[in-house]
């Protein structure tokens, strides 16, 4: 899995492309098909900072999550949460779409 970690405005330390590599690194648990995922951080409106996380999987799915607060450690782990319900989501939706058949019960 790719990763990719942008900052806007911001200076990206050590520490906190460490901390958002560890969180979206559990990601693909969710939804096996992940393949790559971007953060982009935005501290450009004055005390507050943004956090965007996309990620992109096979067959063109692309999971977008923003999440905006003081701390960006926060954010991330917020954003990272938003996005694993998304993913299980999506999972359970593929799930029953594959497994809906059966048979039938004819009574005569």
């Amino acid at each position: 899995m790719r990763f990719t970690i942008t900052g806007k405005h911001v200076d990206i330390t050590q520490a906190m492309r460490k901390h958002a590599e560890e969180k979206t690194s559990k990601l693909p648990r969710y939804y096996d098909s992940i393949n790559h995922v971007e953060v982009i951080i935005d501290g450009s409106q004055g005390g507050s900072t943004g956090v965007e996380i996309i990620a992109r999987g096979e067959h063109s799915n692309v999971f977008v999550v923003t999440e905006r607060g003081e701390d960006a450690y926060r954010c991330v782990d917020l954003a990272v949460h938003k996005l694993e319900r998304q993913l299980r989501r999506k999972k359970t939706k593929e799930r029953d779409k594959k497994h809906r058949g059966g048979t039938e019960q004819t009574t005569t």
